[in-house]
């Protein structure tokens, strides 16, 4: 729009026009100069103003909040702070409303581009430096053992036994990430049954008794619940689950702590939660505490041989049945997990 062209240089010419008009049609009827000079006047000052405010009212305030909007959303770094749209039914006001639709509609998605970018290159980190760190472990050994320690008794098995866990640490990792990516592609349709939950669970405790004891914390139920406690679901994928989740309530339990599995009946669903008397987990951290690799100890979880990715894995198997899952903790009382399940019949 150039700089001339505003509601007061067109309304001054329209005004103009109008006077001229009507001076000429006033004179082809009369030849009083003094009615026609005072016409002209009249209908001059009449028509500016009456067109300067539909100009601007109707047309240019319009033109000029399109204008800006543009502008805003192609100099602003950060999300611009568009104008609201306006609920009336003139063609220039739906272009205003249609052109605001579309560039809010576009920061959107650019948004959602730069977060998942944000996100790519924070899991590729991620995946290079959890792959590094078991390889160079492997490296490390290996090279030693090369230079000499092979043939010394008192550590070559030692350093052998050390590889082969950076190894089986390293398989660990790919497999999870390989059931992340299935998981996530829907490429493996879920197996349904109709199963016990309790009888999965003692076979959960006996699989994790041993990572138990070794800080003496008990595993058990919540309280005294039925014989059975039947769920639809896909039963490997949530043994998996329980698996994950008692894992980690040892790994960060206390000693001579507790372990303990719950059953709720939610009407249609079955709500499972995993609850310990460990460390606890700080309300800063519980809004990512299932993105993949999120520790909220990272030195100490990867001490303990942990890779990030169990909480993700098991949001994703629950999220597959179409069921939710939650955390709630309070620092050094606890945590639970918990989890729904469609109920069996």
């Amino acid at each position: 729009m150039k700089k001339n062209d505003n509601p007061k240089s067109i309304a001054f010419i329209l005004g103009l026009f109008s006077a001229v008009l009507s001076t000429a049609i006033l004179l082809f009827f009369t030849r009083d100069w003094v009615s026609v000079v005072l016409n002209f006047i009249f209908i001059f000052f009449l028509c500016f103003f009456t067109f300067h405010y539909i100009l601007n009212a109707f047309i240019f305030d319009k033109i000029k909040t399109i204008y800006r909007n543009i502008y805003q959303y192609k100099t602003s770094q950060d999300p611009p702070l568009f104008d609201e749209i306006v609920q009336k039914s003139d063609p220039l006001t739906t272009v205003s409303n249609d052109v605001l639709e579309w560039m809010k509609s576009n920061q959107k998605e650019m948004n959602d581009l730069k977060e998942l970018e944000s996100y790519r290159k924070e899991f590729l980190g991620n995946v290079s430096h959890e792959l590094k760190t078991p390889i160079q472990s492997i490296q490390g050994y290996i090279h030693t053992l090369l230079d000499g320690a092979l043939e010394d008794k008192k550590v070559n098995r030692l350093f052998l036994e050390k590889a082969g866990n950076s190894t089986q640490r390293l398989i660990e990792l790919v497999d999870q990430l390989t059931s992340i990516s299935i998981l996530e592609g829907k490429s493996a349709p879920l197996i349904l049954s109709k199963f016990d939950m309790i009888k999965l669970t003692e076979e959960v405790f006996e699989i994790v008794d041993n990572k138990a004891k070794k800080l003496n914390i008990q595993l058990g139920f919540q309280e005294k619940n039925a014989k059975q406690v039947m769920v639809e679901a896909d039963r490997s994928k949530i043994r998996q689950v329980m698996v994950n989740l008692i894992v980690n309530a040892i790994k960060y339990g206390k000693e001579d702590g507790y372990v303990s599995v719950g059953f709720y009946d939610m009407d249609q669903t079955l709500l499972i939660e995993v609850s310990d008397d460990g460390q606890g987990i700080s309300n800063e951290h519980l809004p990512r505490l299932f993105e993949r690799f999120y520790r909220t100890d990272k030195g100490r979880s990867r001490d303990q041989g942990g890779t990030g990715l169990g909480l993700s894995i098991v949001k994703h198997i629950i999220e597959a049945h179409q069921q939710m899952i939650n955390v709630r903790s309070t620092v050094g009382v606890g945590s639970i997990f918990g989890f729904t399940l469609k109920k069996g019949a």
